[in-house]
């Protein structure tokens, strides 16, 4: 699992559901709004209960294996993100472990208590499957997420941070090597990384 957004960055508030979108929207505003109900509704039992309820299912896209992050936040601030870039589970239940993981596990904050959870809003990412680039500039600001890797470590930003921060290419990469990941902030620029994009379907409450 990895976190997404540091906590210094304010969230703002974001366009109507889909900010960036594959060429054909993934999922339907009926599949959203089930997912979108199924992480409510799993932090708020976790919380209570310690459970992991099973999740019956029989749509085949809720089915399918996709990478995704659950994002929570409180006003204007990060509340908690974590997600998978890549699942070897349906994605409903990836949702649902990942909403579990943003609410207790994301080390930068205290677990969520249940008395918070009616001032949490949630946001879900929906990843395309990873693409490695060997030239920065395929990457698109704003429509694309990116991760960073070497043998070391490694940091992803989603494609919403840009929007967030107001970031161009040189300030995102920077602030992804060198703030997240660890690396020397221009080590996308000198080949000390390798990198992949990926687009998101990124929709909220």
């Amino acid at each position: 699992m990895i976190s997404c957004l540091y906590s210094k960055i304010k969230a703002v508030q974001l366009q109507e559901f889909v900010i960036i979108l594959f060429v054909d929207s993934l999922l339907n505003r009926e599949q959203k709004n089930k997912l979108l109900k199924l992480a409510r509704e799993t932090i708020s039992h976790y919380l209570v209960t310690g459970k992991i309820e099973k999740i019956p299912e029989s749509d085949p896209v809720l089915k399918t294996q996709m990478g995704a992050f659950v994002t929570l936040h409180k006003g204007e601030l990060l509340r908690g993100c974590i997600g998978n870039m890549q699942s070897k589970s349906p994605l409903i239940e990836t949702i649902r472990d990942m909403a579990i993981a943003a609410a207790t596990q994301d080390p930068r904050f205290p677990s969520l208590e249940p008395k918070e959870l009616p001032n949490i809003k949630i946001e879900i990412s929906v990843l395309s499957p990873l693409k490695k680039i060997s030239d920065p500039d395929e990457i698109i600001v704003g429509k694309h997420g990116v991760l960073v890797s070497n043998n070391f470590t490694s940091g992803v930003y989603l494609p919403q941070v840009a929007l967030e921060t107001g970031w161009n290419k040189e300030e995102f990469m920077n602030s992804l090597c060198g703030s997240k990941a660890g690396m020397n902030e221009d080590a996308w620029k000198k080949g000390e990384c390798d990198i992949y994009i990926f687009t998101a379907e990124v929709f909220s409450e």
